[in-house]
């Protein structure tokens, strides 16, 4: 939803990559559908807010009603009070009364509530696969309050230009949520309900990335007009690239917006960076928190060549190997966080044959491992079994290295991880060494049910190096939705800048 920030500046301009379909705004725009369908794709990851810092056996089967009736969408208004319900273990403060509707934020005359507040955490822990504890909301409170004002900006202008959404628009996006993640509607207000999360939450927030992309049309959607003589510029630059390497790369970006503002951004950075450390999705993440226009594409920004970001950016990113991100990196405008999806070698490059890349074992017959395990009590019942695997499927999910799954299973009580070290495999279960037969090198078995319970093993070997690619050259659609996304966020991030200089926004 975020789309009112820069990109990694390329020598003073930003860079995007992203491919868009159409002709206007709505062609290069990232679409609203995708902004929050896409957010959701980390469905899965609800369920680990079912398992809060509670013994998983007492959470999975744990059902909580949605205690609010599916609504249009209202974004200007807050929910009752009486309405409010708090995800298990995951208050934010002590102090905080769970059912307190009392006001957070005023942003000129629009208020953003403590019910506001507490809805908008449970929904992005839940949808960025974040771990469900009351540290990790305490900690992304600040973030998401930000979010929640920034909103309210954006809903004030889009009502400023008369712009409406109706419920139908909003029903649209939500079918497309189902469609994508293969759930019935009744599934999916069943998923929020059990964390508490009202149903008119995910509604009001669709509706308000409506309203705001609406605005950005009105505002800018005939003012931007790429030539073929910009194309044909673009694409000679290109060209003089083609003998560097070539990254394909996601960011988190973070504004500061006052430099009073630098080690509390700062800080917000490095929260984010452990969570996906620790097995948070970056593209949910990014989706969540970053305030680029990349983040409706999960932070993507596309291909760009060695050189070609702004030096401090550009140092870091060659540090990178495939899958690996940065540290918060201090640059125009505030903190990025960038992450490597991929690599090209320059146009040219004789490759390897994959074939050679495949790492050989130190002790034929031996693997490292790791064991994670979802203990099971006697005669479970069928529905409890049901969630204790979804749970499992989720962790499996979030597990990107043995020293990684430990840190994560750390964090939730009931699950269980042990680190069995080399192993012969021939003195393993049929069970085990069936599910290992499966995976290659650095991958976890699918969850898989025994005796002891429901288990994961992780291959902690180093996984292959994945093959390189040589660098081949945009098409000119391609090169033309570049340029018209480079625009946008300049203009965009202009508008909402503004939006935030002239506006009243306090915070209680």
């Amino acid at each position: 939803m975020q789309i009112a920030y820069s990109a990694p500046l390329v020598r003073g301009r930003s860079v995007w990559g992203g491919a868009f379909a159409g002709k206007v705004l709505v062609r290069t725009l990232p679409k609203h559908r995708f902004l929050l369908r896409i957010a959701m794709t980390a469905l899965p990851g609800i369920v680990l807010l079912a398992l809060g810092t509670a013994p998983i056996m007492a959470q999975v089967s744990r059902h909580h009603r949605p205690r609010h009736p599916v609504a249009t969408p209202a974004p200007a208004a807050s929910a009752p009070a009486a309405a409010a319900a708090k995800p298990d273990d995951a208050d934010i403060d002590d102090e905080d009364d769970p059912n307190s509707n009392g006001v957070v934020a005023i942003v000129n005359d629009q208020i953003v509530s403590e019910y506001d507040l507490r809805q908008r955490l449970a929904l992005v822990v839940a949808t960025s696969g974040m771990p469900p504890t009351a540290a990790t909301m305490k900690r992304m409170r600040p973030q998401v309050l930000d979010q929640l004002k920034t909103e309210k900006l954006e809903l004030e202008e889009a009502q400023r230009k008369n712009i409406t959404i109706s419920p139908t628009e909003v029903d649209k996006e939500i079918d497309g949520i189902i469609k994508d993640n293969h759930l019935t509607m009744e599934q999916l207000k069943e998923i929020l309900g059990k964390n508490s999360v009202a149903f008119e939450t995910l509604r009001a927030q669709i509706a308000v990335q409506i309203a705001w992309q609406k605005a950005i049309e009105d505002e800018y959607a005939d003012r931007i007009n790429i030539s073929d003589a910009d194309i044909d510029e673009e694409l000679a630059r290109i060209k003089e690239g083609a003998d560097k390497p070539h990254y394909q790369v996601a960011e988190i970006f973070l504004s500061i917006d006052n430099p009073d503002d630098d080690a509390k951004v700062l800080k917000s950075a490095q929260d984010l960076e452990n969570q996906i450390q620790n097995g948070s999705p970056f593209p949910n993440i990014a989706r969540q928190f970053s305030q680029s226009p990349s983040a409706a594409n999960g932070g993507d920004i596309g291909w760009v060549n060695d050189g070609q970001l702004a030096p401090e950016l550009n140092e870091q990113l060659r540090k990178l190997t495939v899958g690996s991100i940065t540290p918060p990196i201090r640059s125009a405008g505030g903190y990025y966080i960038l992450a490597l999806r991929d690599r090209q070698e320059p146009a040219g490059t004789k490759l390897p044959d994959p074939a050679t890349l495949q790492p050989t074992p130190e002790r034929p017959g031996y693997l490292p491992l790791s064991r994670i395990l979802l203990p099971l009590p006697p005669k479970a019942p069928p529905n409890y079994l049901e969630n204790a695997m979804n749970a499992a499927n989720t962790i499996r999910q979030r597990v990107q290295s043995c020293e990684q799954a430990q840190k994560m299973i750390s964090e939730i009580k009931g699950v269980v991880f042990m680190k069995l070290g080399e192993m012969k495999l021939s003195d393993l279960s049929e069970q085990m060494q069936a599910e290992l037969a499966k995976t290659q090198s650095g991958e976890p078995t699918e969850a898989f049910r025994s005796s002891a319970g429901i288990e994961i093993i992780a291959r902690c070997d180093k996984a292959a190096p994945k093959p390189s690619a040589a660098f081949v050259m945009p098409t000119r659609k391609q090169v033309e939705d570049r340029l018209f996304q480079q625009q946008i966020s300049m203009l965009a991030r202009r508008y909402i800048r503004d939006l935030k200089r002239e506006g009243n926004v306090e915070t209680r």
